[in-house]
């Protein structure tokens, strides 16, 4: 720090008059001194943190790694998954040094949870444990607020608890029960198309009016679902959905904010979830992460921490990735090749689709990802816009 500052007023007042007068204040430094300072050789370590600190900005530069609201533990793993093997204090060191630290959450201003008094609600079947042994065997729901300049917009989520994965959303200018009611739509239609069941699944949510709502629980009966609430003004009883409106206010719209109307509102959302569910690290299941669409993570399995039996665990979890090697060859996958249109359809066994889609190969693609075009849409569980958009571009909705 002496020497910097020296090196900022040498060029008016000198070296060896500023040292006299350092000297003289009780900062005692002599003209050898800075000029032994300013010809030795940088350290090994000052080399090492300068490399270092390089990954950690281009990292947390990163829209689809960092995003700008990593913390020192969630940059160190970032690191790692990069190849960079540097020590966790090292990482907390840098970014303290240079004033980088992950985001913090604020308070919630506007109430949502209005619960209404006369209608029934069930039993909380949960108890604040918020934990699964498999998919689909608890999904957690809330709803939030976004201000936009246009008004108050809210979006609904639903979480599967097992993979901490998003599997329903929806966004809405309004708080009526279809805006819930939408988002579990999306949910059931992706875990249907995935040809999962949800029969015996705990539905858990707030005493809202929108999930006491007959509507609402008409259809978690339709589904096979269980319906758990939790008490009124305990945010405790449904915490794993305020951690996930949290993490949404966050990174999301306090980062790419502020919105001017609900389509830009319901964009970022889409965007947002998709690096939520792909690109996210967990510390819950073990700090993995899913596959993506990029060709890198499609034919090579996602690395597994070295002595984590949690993180082998959640990578089953995150994609039940599979080798070219195990898949059936394609004559028993099925399919037909268009003469006409250059492309061959296919028909994967224990896959089904929605009304009206169909899916297609180029027969040069080499990638093992199917593109799902939908052909004519009757009636989605969402707008026909946003699902379009979202069968494009969220690898996620296909499991």
């Amino acid at each position: 720090m002496v020497v910097e500052f020296i090196d900022d007023h040498r060029a008016r007042f000198g070296v060896e008059p500023i040292c006299r007068v350092l000297t003289q204040h009780g900062c005692k430094i002599a003209p050898s001194t800075y000029y032994a300072a300013r010809a030795r050789t940088p350290s090994a370590r000052t080399v090492s943190d300068a490399v270092v600190w390089e990954h950690i900005e281009a990292v947390q530069a990163d829209r689809a790694k960092g995003r700008g609201v990593a913390g020192y533990r969630k940059m160190w793993h970032l690191l790692k998954r990069d190849g960079v093997d540097v020590a966790r204090c090292t990482v907390a060191r840098l970014m303290r040094e240079h004033g980088m630290q992950g985001v913090v959450r604020g308070r919630k201003k506007v109430i949502t949870t209005q619960p209404d008094e006369t209608a029934s609600r069930p039993a909380d079947l949960v108890g604040r444990n918020f934990t699964a042994a498999a998919p689909n065997r608890l999904w957690i729901v809330d709803f939030t607020y976004v201000p936009t300049w246009s008004g108050m917009v809210f979006t609904a989520f639903v979480t599967d608890v097992f993979s901490r994965r998003i599997v329903g959303w929806r966004t809405h200018h309004r708080m009526p029960t279809e805006l819930p009611l939408d988002a579990l739509e999306m949910a059931l239609w992706v875990r249907g198309r995935a040809g999962h069941h949800v029969d015996g699944l705990i539905h858990h949510s707030d005493a809202g009016r929108q999930y006491t709502a007959i509507r609402y629980h008409q259809r978690l009966c339709e589904a096979g679902a269980l319906a758990s609430i939790g008490s009124v003004g305990d945010s405790y009883d449904n915490a794993m959905a305020e951690s996930v409106i949290g993490l949404y206010k966050t990174e999301c719209i306090k980062l790419d904010g502020p919105f001017k109307t609900v389509d830009e509102v319901e964009l970022a959302t889409l965007m947002w979830v998709d690096w939520y569910n792909t690109g996210r690290l967990h510390s819950a299941i073990g700090y993995c992460w899913r596959r993506s669409t990029r060709s890198s993570a499609v034919n090579s399995p996602p690395t597994v921490e070295p002595r984590s039996q949690r993180c082998l665990m959640a990578r089953t979890r995150c994609g039940n990735w599979t080798s070219p090697s195990s898949r059936p060859p394609r004559a028993a996958r099925g399919g037909s090749q268009d003469a006409g249109t250059g492309t061959r359809s296919m028909s994967i066994p224990g896959m089904s689709h929605p009304p009206g889609t169909s899916t297609t190969r180029s027969p040069r693609s080499s990638s093992p990802w199917l593109t799902t075009r939908p052909c004519s849409v009757t009636r989605w569980p969402m707008p026909a816009r946003s699902m379009r958009s979202l069968v494009r571009c969220c690898p996620w909705s296909r499991s």
